[in-house]
């Protein structure tokens, strides 16, 4: 069983709700499931997982900061994520508020810690990750799922299970 950790940041609930969105996808896909805030994780908690999905608001174009303060923190235990699937998703206020840059910065954080970035090549959510505009509707919901249940099933195959 992969086991898969959900980070996310929320001031509005939007983020909140994806998060719980991409985290009954990775159950639905036999994932052990931990989920936490950016504010509450700990470097340490990045141990053991085989798979990593960040989840931040929008914030000009960018991460919030108590996400890229808990990315800054987690040099603590770089090499030691590399190889495990990670994934990110998004939400703004506005469909032009930065949504792609703030998804690639998540991925890039990964890809800093030699982790396998998972997309989405049929864009169900979009191809770096999962966006919602405002309050995630159904369509964002189930990309939010997929989302979750692509990074439990790659993840599941890394891990040899």
């Amino acid at each position: 069983m992969a086991r898969i950790l959900v980070i996310y940041d929320s001031r509005t609930g939007n983020t909140e709700e994806m998060a719980r969105a991409v985290t009954e996808g990775a159950r639905e896909a036999g994932a052990e499931v931990e989920v936490k805030r950016a504010s509450e994780a700990r470097p340490e908690d990045l141990l053991g997982i085989d798979g990593l999905i960040l989840g931040s608001p929008t914030h000009f174009g960018s991460m919030s900061d108590a996400m890229k303060g808990f990315i800054d923190k987690s040099v603590r235990v770089r090499g030691k994520l590399e190889g495990k699937v990670g994934a990110a998703f998004t939400s703004s206020l506005y469909f032009d508020g930065g949504n792609e840059t703030t998804l690639l910065s998540l991925l890039q954080a990964m890809l800093m810690h030699g982790m396998i970035v998972v997309g989405d090549p049929i864009a169900v959510g979009g191809h770096y990750g999962v966006v919602a505009v405002g309050k995630p509707d159904e369509r964002a919901l189930r990309a939010c799922r997929a989302l979750g249940r692509r990074v439990a099933e790659l993840a599941r195959k890394l891990s040899g299970g």
